[in-house]
């Protein structure tokens, strides 16, 4: 009798775990309200736009399947921590979001701390595609909307390296 319980309540759990990870597609990027974007797209859409990327531009000697995971779950822990900005205090932003994704999904605290470290061609390359995601979302905005966004494009060509990245811009 206990072994069903048990069973049960591990599955309630799990659900509630997915859920809570699946609350990312309600968390809008930060940067794009302070600008008053109407509509904001959610960090999930951005890791999706992020993957989108990956498929279009992974060079073949990486690993496509790591990359996708990077870009996937990079985000995740903002589902607890928020989405930060540098115009907000993001000075315990590592240490809570490892938290956060340690208690989330211990399992992909490694593509975590990849990606944070950058010590992967992978984790490189994904950093590149967070930036082209953020100004190509930026250059759709401003052409849906009267918003000047320009300080996000010039800031994502500020922190590209790869020539063949920044040549979309």
């Amino acid at each position: 009798m206990g072994r069903g319980f048990e069973v049960l309540s591990h599955s309630t759990s799990m659900r509630d775990g997915l859920k809570e990870i699946l609350g990312l597609k309600n968390v809008p990027r930060t940067g794009w309200v302070r600008s008053n974007v109407p509509s904001p797209e959610s960090v999930a859409a951005h890791s999706w736009g992020m993957s989108m990327l990956a498929l279009k531009l992974c060079p073949p000697h990486l690993d496509l399947l790591r990359v996708i995971s990077l870009c996937v779950v990079h985000d995740v822990p903002e589902v607890r921590v928020g989405d930060l900005t540098p115009h907000d205090d993001c000075s315990t932003k590592s240490e809570d979001e490892h938290a956060a994704m340690v208690s989330l999904s211990p399992e992909w605290v490694p593509l975590l701390e990849e990606y944070e470290l950058c010590h992967t061609a992978e984790a490189k390359f994904v950093k590149q595609l967070d930036k082209l995601d953020m100004a190509l979302q930026a250059s759709i905005y401003q052409d849906m909307n009267d918003v000047d966004l320009s300080e996000f494009i010039e800031s994502a060509k500020k922190a590209i390296t790869d020539k063949n990245i920044l040549q979309l811009l």
